[in-house]
């Protein structure tokens, strides 16, 4: 085809195709402009989880009259005027693209009055066309009103979730701009939902009760900023964060602004992450809210259309300084208790401990000079050319070291096995068997359980309604944010039915891609089904473990990817053990 500009038409919504993804992406877009224009009560109502209308009201300055119909051109703004203004933004929107994206996909209704004006102004736009202007008794501040959302945009419409689905990512975002901003009352209805409204008092913990609860939001830790020095010039983090004994079972509410606007950034996000290494358990994640207030010329927010993607002029320093920020306060607030233990077995410090022979109290197997397997095998590993392929020989279970490994005795080689791993790779291959058998293996419960999710897991949950299908887990709605499960898999059976379902949904989060529903589901379900490192087992349970591995299609590896085992054969182990 011969080159030619694409018609108004088709480039609108293209352009809004990048700006507003689905209903949340207009409240964001609307809610930042509330925020610009001063706003201290912000009010937002749905109909059909946004996709029949949104309208979001608020007390801000307004906008004049002469300039309502300017708001809906493209790169029409009042927060840029010249080019150096871009290395320097302070406000939330800037671009000038939002209003005229929401407008080209819908009808608009935009209601506005200044304090100046004695009367407000009404105007009319349809799928990008103004219809009509009007003046309008009103108070001050603006109305804007969404109505029909890609009405005319089928191809990105029946991408969308359901209603409740779409709800629930709009509520999401209010919580956390109400979390940045608790000196503003956010107000959320939905028909046939719970509302959400927060006071506006400015305390931050006001706001933490209305999503977390009262006992939640008096234990969490509140971030005060320190003084600037100089590695951090300028720069600070404030907010509130849970406290050790305080967890969530996924990444999900972990909030960070930067200059008070909401960004993505899983380096940041890794950052908080590990601030609490040490102090809360494995595959438990903490959670709050983190603004990082930088020179506005140290930061880029102008690199993509949403505005949720930063790049910093020094990343490394905003890492170490919310770690630093962190951890110095986890330290404080919650000191770690010294586990290490003497040679008497009493706790260090005390006035009986002595200096001399402290040891770990959780040693590791290779202390012991009998398994100094890294000696004995190399530290860069285990040769491929003894690691078995697809075919496991029989094997004689010697013992176990660690409660981690099982020792084996083969024909030619010695094994050891990762029992964790093992296991995983066990329960995957019996479910998707189960499956193709049409057999699941399930556990019916006595009593059925309750539990209650946050929107992130719920959202997870309806995604993968197929997966819970394929494992027998009859598990539904009941209510807001509730959901009843009947019966579970057998393998879980003996664990916490409500933990067990959480840690599913976690592993589903991480987004692992499989060739089929059948693979995800099993994978789901190994993760947390399988036998722990460090449990005990009997001879008899580290046989049957075995022999199950053995009969296992790809034995030599878990779900992950991982080595469930390695083996060196006698010869070259009789070696290393005559040179050693």
């Amino acid at each position: 085809m011969s080159i030619k500009l694409l018609p108004l038409e088709i480039s609108a919504r293209i352009a809004a195709g990048e700006v507003i993804e689905r209903p949340v992406s207009v409240v964001k877009e609307l809610i930042e402009n509330s925020l610009d224009a001063n706003a201290t009560k912000i009010k937002i109502t749905l109909g059909n989880g946004g996709m029949d209308f949104i309208e979001i009201s608020d007390d801000g300055i307004g906008i004049p009259s002469d300039e309502v119909k300017l708001v809906f051109d493209r790169f029409a703004t009042s927060k840029i005027e010249h080019i150096n203004d871009l290395d320097n933004i302070s406000s939330l929107g800037f671009r000038g693209e939002a209003v005229f994206s929401i407008a080209a996909i819908s009808r608009v209704e935009l209601i506005s009055k200044t304090k100046e004006s004695d009367i407000g102004t009404k105007i009319v736009v349809q799928d990008g066309e103004f219809l009509s202007q009007s003046p309008v008794a009103a108070n001050t501040g603006t109305i804007f009103k969404v109505i029909g959302l890609f009405h005319n945009f089928p191809a990105r419409r029946k991408f969308l979730r359901s209603p409740l689905s779409e709800s629930r990512r709009i509520l999401s975002l209010i919580k956390k701009y109400s979390m940045i901003r608790p000196d503003v009352s956010f107000e959320y209805h939905q028909l046939n939902s719970k509302s959400f409204v927060t006071s506006g008092s400015g305390d931050i913990r006001d706001v933490m009760r209305e999503i977390y609860g009262r006992d939640i939001s008096n234990d969490m830790l509140k971030i005060d900023p320190l003084e600037s020095d100089e590695l951090y010039p300028r720069t600070y983090v404030e907010g509130i964060i849970s406290n050790p004994t305080q967890n969530k079972s996924n990444r999900a509410h972990i909030n960070l602004f930067v200059n008070g606007r909401l960004i993505q950034n899983k380096t940041l996000s890794y950052s908080f992450e590990q601030s609490y290494h040490g102090f809360i358990a494995e595959k438990k994640f903490p959670f709050g809210v983190l603004n990082i207030s930088i020179p506005f010329d140290e930061v880029d927010v102008n690199v993509h259309p949403t505005k949720t993607e930063v790049l910093f002029h020094k990343e490394n320093l905003i890492f170490s300084l919310i770690q630093k920020t962190i951890r110095n306060l986890l330290l404080n607030k919650m000191p770690v208790l010294d586990v290490t233990f003497n040679d008497k077995n009493i706790p260090i410090g005390s006035n009986e401990a002595s200096s001399e022979n402290i040891y770990s109290m959780n040693r590791n197997f290779s202390e012991n000079p009998s398994f100094d397997l890294t000696d004995r095998i190399g530290s860069s590993g285990i040769d491929d050319s003894y690691t078995p392929k697809n075919v496991l020989p029989l094997l004689r279970v010697i013992g176990q070291i660690s409660n981690t490994y099982i020792i084996c005795e083969g024909p030619e080689s010695l094994y050891v096995i990762d029992q964790h791993a093992a296991h995983e790779r066990v329960i995957f291959e019996n479910v998707i068997d189960r499956h193709e058998k049409n057999d699941p293996n399930i556990q019916t419960l006595l009593e059925p359980i309750l539990v209650d999710l946050d929107d992130i897991q719920m959202e997870i949950v309806e995604k993968s309604e197929k997966i819970f299908d394929i494992l027998g887990m009859d598990i539904k709605p009941f209510g807001d944010n509730t959901y009843i499960i009947r019966s579970i898999p057998h393998v879980l059976s003996t664990q916490n039915p409500i933990q067990a379902f959480k840690n599913m949904i976690s592993v589903l989060e991480e987004g692992k891609h499989f060739e089929t529903w059948e693979e995800k589901a099993a994978y789901s379900i190994a993760c947390h089904g399988a036998i722990r490192a460090g449990k005990h087992l009997s001879l008899l349970e580290m046989e049957t473990l075995i022999k199950q591995l053995e009969n296992c299609r790809q034995p030599s590896n878990c779900p992950h990817g991982r080595p469930t085992l390695f083996s060196i054969d006698n010869a070259n182990l009789a070696k290393r053990f005559r040179r050693t």
